[in-house]
């Protein structure tokens, strides 16, 4: 496949060592359970707390057919039964700004949970390399007919926001705007609660992040002189959220401090001998399964740890992270479109 490289305002290369796969964190998870998993209780509670939807059920045949890969001999010749099929995985960020707990975390005055940071995940054949694209939660898309949550079909609509599609029919409407929007199926869907993963970053003790400029946004509630600074979990999540305090505001700003948070909070996570203490490594795992919705084909930690497990051969510098090529829109300066053909050649290169 074609090989893509994200790059900045300057034209240079950016993102080649980021580790914002691995994937979101589950070939962690998949450690964490292992070394606890010989406990039931702990086992059950852990399990337990992942949520799931049935996406294959509720969009039926309608969509992209999946990919048909061929195992290699030293493959299909091993022993080892994990999958080394490729996989499309769509990863959501989901922020949820209601309630006490997430003001208390930052979360400004709207109602409701949104999608604001979306990547598509593609795992090779072979799962030793693999690409991580970022889809702006500001591109104005066609979102097609959605089952809904309450019953009933959404209407198509034309030139609405990307992440209008979580907002109104949840995981199931993002998946199938994604499949429309690049002709790619999506194997598995994995969302993150941003406050669960506040909730993570003080599991770990925090994480040291560096910021090239200063933030100041009144927004997010974060305020950071240009250096390096250890965050806390409020003061992750706000970093993840922050777009109006950097760059022209815009979200292509925040999708790249998001990708280089989640290589630090990788980075703290490496740093941590975890397995020396079971209650952090207990709080740690618990956290990460406390702020995981999957969908039914990754809903259990068997299946977590198969995932997991598979991606043993990935390393940081065989992931190349990149945003899906835009432009300004015509009809809004605020807002983005798909660069075609730039953006279908991408997308062509997943499958």
């Amino acid at each position: 496949m074609t090989r893509h490289e994200e790059h900045g305002e300057d034209g240079g290369r950016t993102g080649r060592r980021s580790t914002v796969l691995k994937a979101a964190g589950l070939t962690l998870a998949a450690a964490l359970v292992l070394g606890i998993g010989t406990a039931g209780w702990a086992y059950r509670h852990l399990n337990d707390n992942i949520r799931s939807v049935d996406i294959d059920q509720a969009l039926g045949d309608n969509r992209p057919a999946k990919s048909v890969t061929t195992p290699s001999a030293s493959a299909s010749a091993s022993a080892s039964p994990l999958p080394t099929e490729a996989v499309n995985i769509l990863v959501l960020g989901s922020d949820s700004r209601s309630g006490e707990e997430n003001q208390e975390l930052g979360g400004g005055d709207s109602s409701g949970a949104r999608s604001d940071t979306a990547m598509v995940v593609h795992i090779d054949a072979g799962r030793t390399s693999a690409t991580v694209v970022s889809i702006p939660r500001d591109t104005l898309v066609t979102r097609p007919s959605c089952p809904l949550p309450s019953g009933g079909t959404s209407a198509v609509a034309y030139g609405v926001m990307f992440n209008s599609a979580y907002s109104l029919g949840g995981p199931v409407c993002a998946v199938k705007t994604v499949e429309s929007i690049t002709n790619v199926r999506m194997d598995h869907y994995i969302e993150v609660d941003f406050s669960g993963f506040a909730k993570l970053v003080n599991a770990l003790g925090g994480v040291t992040v560096t910021t090239d400029e200063d933030i100041d946004d009144d927004d997010s509630h974060l305020h950071l002189a240009a250096g390096t600074h250890h965050l806390n979990g409020k003061q992750a999540l706000a970093l993840a959220r922050t777009r109006h305090g950097i760059g022209d505001g815009s979200d292509l700003g925040r999708i790249g401090l998001q990708q280089n948070l989640v290589k630090a909070l990788l980075e703290q996570i490496a740093s941590t001998n975890l397995l020396t203490s079971p209650t952090e490594l207990y709080g740690v795992a618990d956290a990460i399964t406390g702020s995981l919705t999957t969908d039914t084909g990754l809903n259990s930690l068997t299946e977590l740890m198969e995932l997991g497990q598979s991606l043993k051969g990935l390393t940081a510098d065989e992931v190349t992270t990149v945003t899906m090529p835009v432009v300004t829109a015509p009809s809004d300066p605020n807002r983005v479109i798909a660069e075609e053909p730039a953006a279908s050649t991408l997308w062509k290169s997943l499958k």
